[in-house]
């Protein structure tokens, strides 16, 4: 019997609803969610649970297919900045309760190296390469225009990621043990619901054990259009503070541009430039007063 007869066998509901990729049913004994998961969310849960973090739904019932059935949770009507502080409170104490430190090696520091490194000269390359050839012409199109004049930019933001990537991997070449925390590694203002009686973080498919600056990240590339990250980056140092190593590699990893390929219509390719050199103005903005000791000295 499959995950879909099995609820309707002992829950009787009386409404059934697709909704992207889960299944909403609603029957007498309450709202779920049915929903494929390709990670025992099972164990996790247990895990996060004696860790005392709360912060996700109720597993009902873990089929053997994976398939997943969640109570559903209802959303109050929130203002975005607030429900932002309050992911910035539930993101730190996920990672303040289930941060621990293992052994690493050289080789895992260089591995990380060596792919932002890698990142780096292909962008450099890349950005060069479209640069120049729209030098080449005599009237640019507004999207090549707009990339022009911004060119500076980008190259700014490479050359800040590589002086710090190898600042980063001085202060961790001599390193023997690294933090880790479980990572949700899907962060979006989507995946986090809240009510008067409990917040909690759905869609955890991608979970991992991970240096927890991943689901800032994730989160900032997510949302960066949306919010301002400035007071959520803030509360969350002043409740999970990272070490400098952890900070380093956060601010590499957000000053990163983040557009590789440029294509599309003229519409298309013109509002993509906008919203990512957009994006390294506000990420120079939200880094900057972490950098302002430092430029004093």
């Amino acid at each position: 019997m499959n995950s879909l007869a099995y609820i309707k066998s002992v829950y009787k509901p009386f409404r059934i609803t697709k909704n992207k990729n889960v299944t909403i049913v609603e029957s007498t004994e309450g709202k779920f969610v049915l929903k494929k998961e390709n990670k025992d969310l099972y164990t996790l849960f247990n895990y996060l649970e004696k860790r005392g973090f709360t912060s996700f739904p109720k597993l009902v019932k873990n089929f053997r297919d994976e398939d997943n059935l969640f109570e559903y949770v209802n959303e109050d009507v929130i203002f975005n900045e607030q429900k932002l502080m309050d992911l910035s409170d539930v993101l730190s104490s996920l990672h303040n309760k289930t941060v621990y430190f293992k052994e690493t090696n050289i080789d895992s520091f260089k591995e990380i190296y060596e792919n932002i490194d890698n990142n780096i000269k292909y962008l450099s390359n890349y950005y060069n390469t479209i640069f120049l050839k729209n030098l080449n012409e005599e009237y640019q199109s507004p999207s090549n225009y707009l990339y022009s004049r911004n060119y500076f930019k980008l190259r700014e933001a490479l050359n800040f990621c590589k002086n710090e990537l190898d600042n980063w991997y001085s202060l961790v070449s001599e390193k023997e043990k690294v933090r880790v925390s479980v990572v949700h590694n899907n962060l979006a203002m989507d995946h986090f619901i809240e009510n008067r009686d409990n917040s909690v973080l759905v869609s955890w498919d991608n979970y991992k054990i991970d240096t927890p600056v991943l689901d800032f990240v994730n989160l900032y590339h997510n949302e960066y259009l949306n919010y301002d990250f400035s007071s959520f980056l803030e509360n969350y140092l002043n409740t999970f503070e990272l070490l400098e190593e952890e900070k380093k590699l956060l601010f590499i990893l957000i000053s990163l541009p983040k557009f590789d390929i440029i294509e599309g219509t003229e519409f298309e390719k013109t509002k993509k430039i906008h919203e990512n050199i957009l994006y390294l103005y506000k990420t120079e903005k939200l880094i900057r007063p972490y950098y302002m000791d430092n430029d004093n000295n």
